[in-house]
């Protein structure tokens, strides 16, 4: 590509893309893709990333709503939900990727320090002083920290299918990322082939179809090579970072819900003493399709959670 073509690329990409009725600027890290830099490890551990977004556009002038997505997720798992949010109640909706994850850059550190500081410093780029944030799992982790140590910048907060207690005792995750190490593919053969083949790999380990689905949504294509696009070292040797939560002494006093899946192990009765020492104006509910929302088309139950909260 000549260099008059990629700097009018640069120039039409840096502006946004309007997707659907709602609309939804894509901002991709094209601050590095012009200028030619990885996306592997351009930040130290005290420095932010730049992270990758999406806008949804609402009418109203109501706190805007930020979603923080899981473990191995990427903003679009929030695409449907936040546009029936923009329609329902007229907010401006974010969703993220955070750092390892997605298209945002790559870093070796993955604490949930760190990616607190990757949201702040997002949220000060785009002059939000405050936000009603939304995490799932490991998102809400990082809600949970970001409204503990910046309690100005959180008007309500919505944790889904987590708590601050450590979560490692009910995961799998260390047998999903050495299944995902462990594929191989061979290069310049169609996508539908290469998901086929990594999908055969993952069932050894991975019994269940939807978890299965959602990991290969990680599968990438680069120049006829496949591979995941998250980053499997860092979180690899940040497991145990990322199944724990900080030290808090301090709390968080503003409106406060806890979601978890009525079948859920995350969310159980023996965190709660944990939860309202942290968060005392906390509500906790079960909702049926809460744990595995992400996997269904129409969480409606989710949703409606979501806006009776934010009417309350």
């Amino acid at each position: 590509m000549s260099n008059f073509a990629m700097s009018a690329l640069c120039r039409i990409l840096t502006r946004g893309v309007y997707c659907g009725p709602s609309s939804c600027l894509s901002v991709t890290g094209l601050r590095d893709f012009c200028s030619g830099v990885s996306r592997l490890d351009r930040a130290g551990s005290d420095s932010p990333v730049n992270l990758t977004y999406d806008v949804f556009d609402g009418k109203g002038d109501s706190t805007p709503l930020v979603f923080l997505h899981g473990l191995f997720g990427s903003k679009s798992n929030f695409h449907s939900i936040a546009k029936s949010l923009v329609q329902r109640t007229g907010r401006k909706v974010l969703t993220v990727d955070a750092r390892n994850h997605g298209k945002s850059p790559h870093s070796p550190v993955l604490t949930y320090e760190a990616m607190t500081h990757d949201l702040t410093h997002l949220l000060g780029q785009l002059h939000i002083g405050k936000c009603v944030l939304i995490g799932h799992s490991m998102g809400g982790k990082v809600a949970m920290t970001t409204a503990l140590s910046q309690l100005s910048l959180v008007e309500r907060l919505v944790v889904v299918d987590i708590s601050p207690s450590p979560t490692s005792a009910h995961t799998s995750f260390h047998a999903y990322i050495q299944a995902m190490k462990e594929v191989k593919i061979a290069s310049n053969i169609p996508r539908s082939t290469a998901r086929r083949l990594a999908e055969d790999q993952l069932r050894k380990i991975v019994k269940e179809r939807s978890v299965r689905q959602f990991l290969l949504t990680n599968l990438e294509e680069q120049n006829g090579h496949y591979g995941w696009r998250i980053n499997l070292e860092a979180i690899s040797n940040h497991l145990e970072d990322i199944m724990g939560f900080p030290d808090f002494n301090n709390t968080y006093e503003g409106p406060t819900l806890f979601l978890g899946g009525s079948s859920s192990a995350y969310i159980s009765s023996e965190d709660y003493p944990e939860i309202q020492r942290l968060f005392p104006c906390a509500d906790i509910q079960y909702i049926p399709d809460a744990s595995h929302w992400i996997h269904a088309d129409k969480p409606l139950d989710f949703i409606s959670s979501i806006i009776t909260f934010l009417q309350s």
